[in-house]
C-alpha cells in the first residue's frame, strides 16, 4: 500500500549565506544610520538548497512520505527542480515563471550570531497561480509561507475539497491582520508555530493559546531548545527536545519538525507521537549546516527514535 500524498503549499528559495568575521556593532555608528553607508568582508560565503517548500519536502520524503512540494520557481530554478526530482520527490506542482528569479535569502550573520537578511520573494509572489485542485488525490496539507494570496486561497481550496491542513504562516505571519487569521484558523485543522509567532499570533487574534486550540484539531507550538507544546483537546502535551549530536546550524530546523509532523499525521500516527518525531527531525538538522544537507535512512530514523523515546517508530 502507497504511502498517502502530501501537499506542501510554500516557497522554494536558494540561501546565500555569508559570514562576517566581526561584530555589526563595531562597523555600524549608532548616531549615523540616518547616512547608513557600510560594506562588510564576508570571506565566508555558502549557498544552499532552501525555502519552506523545499525543506519540508526533503525531511518529509527522507522518511518515506509522499512529499508533493506546490510551488512557483523562476527562470533559475531548472537545477533545484531536477535535484528534487533525483531524490524521487514528486515535482508535478513545480511552477516555472520564466520573468522571474527564484525567490532568494541574502544572509549575513556576524561573529554575535545577529544577521542581516535581504530577501527578494520573485516567482514567490505568484504562488497563487497554483491550485490544489491540480494535484490531485492528496491526503493531507500544509500552507507554509508563501505568497500572500497564495496562501489565502489554498487555504479556502484545501477547506472546499475537505482536505486536512496545517496552517503554518512562519514568517509570513505579519502580512495578514485579524480577519485573515481568524479565517486561516477557522479553516484549517491543525496550526503550527514557533513561541515568537505564537506571541505574535495571540496579539493579532486577541485570543489566548487555549483559545486558538479550541479552533483546531490541535495547535503546535515549538519552543527551541525547550522542545515543543501540543495543545489538544482541552490539554496542553509537553514534547521534549531532543539532544542534538551537535549544534551547527538552526536554518530549517523548523521545516525539518514539520515533515515529521507531517509524516506521523498521514501515517495516522497519534499527535504526541507524530510531534516526537519532529522534534527528532529538528534534532538531527540542527547538526548540519543548510536545511538540506543531512541524510539519514527510515531505519536509522527509527533507530533513534526508539532510543529517546524508549518506543518503536
Amino acid at each position: 500500500m502507497s504511502s498517502p500524498r502530501v501537499l506542501i503549499c510554500g516557497s522554494i528559495a536558494f540561501d546565500t549565506i555569508m559570514v562576517f568575521e566581526g561584530r555589526f556593532k563595531d562597523q555600524i555608528l549608532p548616531d549615523q544610520v540616518h547616512i547608513l553607508n557600510v560594506a562588510f568582508l564576508v570571506p565566508t560565503l555558502r549557498k544552499d538548497w532552501g525555502g519552506c517548500a523545499g525543506n519540508i519536502a526533503y525531511s518529509l520524503n527522507m522518511l518515506g512520505g509522499l512529499a508533493v512540494p506546490m510551488a512557483t520557481v523562476g527562470h533559475d530554478g531548472a537545477g533545484y527542480v531536477e535535484r528534487l526530482k533525483g531524490l524521487g520527490i514528486d515535482t508535478s506542482m513545480l511552477r516555472t515563471v520564466n520573468d522571474e528569479f527564484t525567490a532568494q535569502a541574502f544572509i549575513t550573520t556576524d561573529l554575535d550570531d545577529n544577521q542581516i537578511t535581504a530577501f527578494h520573494p520573485g516567482a514567490m509572489s505568484h504562488s497563487h497561480l497554483n491550485t490544489v485542485a491540480q494535484a490531485g488525490p492528496i491526503a493531507l496539507g500544509i500552507i507554509a509561507p508563501d505568497g500572500r494570496d497564495g496562501m489565502i486561497q489554498h487555504a479556502e481550496q484545501f477547506a472546499a475539497a475537505g482536505i486536512p491542513f496545517v496552517f503554518d504562516p512562519g514568517q509570513g505571519l505579519p502580512m495578514f491582520g485579524k480577519p485573515e487569521l481568524d479565517r486561516f484558523l477557522e479553516l484549517a485543522t491543525y496550526a503550527a508555530v514557533n513561541d515568537y509567532e505564537a506571541k505574535m499570533l495571540c496579539d493579532k487574534t486577541g485570543l489566548s493559546l487555549e483559545q486558538i486550540a479550541t479552533r483546531l484539531k490541535a495547535l503546535v507550538v515549538t519552543r527551541g531548545a525547550e522542545g515543543s507544546w501540543i495543545f489538544t483537546e482541552g490539554q496542553r502535551l509537553d514534547i521534549p527536545c531532543v539532544k542534538a549530536e551537535t549544534i551547527a546550524d538552526p536554518t530549517g530546523c523548523g521545516d525539518a519538525y514539520r515533515g515529521g509532523l507531517l509524516y506521523g499525521l498521514s501515517q495516522g500516527m497519534p499527535i504526541r507521537k507524530a510531534a516526537q518525531l519532529a522534534s527528532l527531525m529538528g534534532s538531527l538538522k540542527i547538526a548540519h549546516k543548510g536545511g538540506q544537507n543531512y541524510h539519514l535512512t527510515r531505519d536509522d530514523i527509527a533507530a533513534q527514535y526508539a532510543a529517546a523515546f524508549g518506543e518503536s517508530l
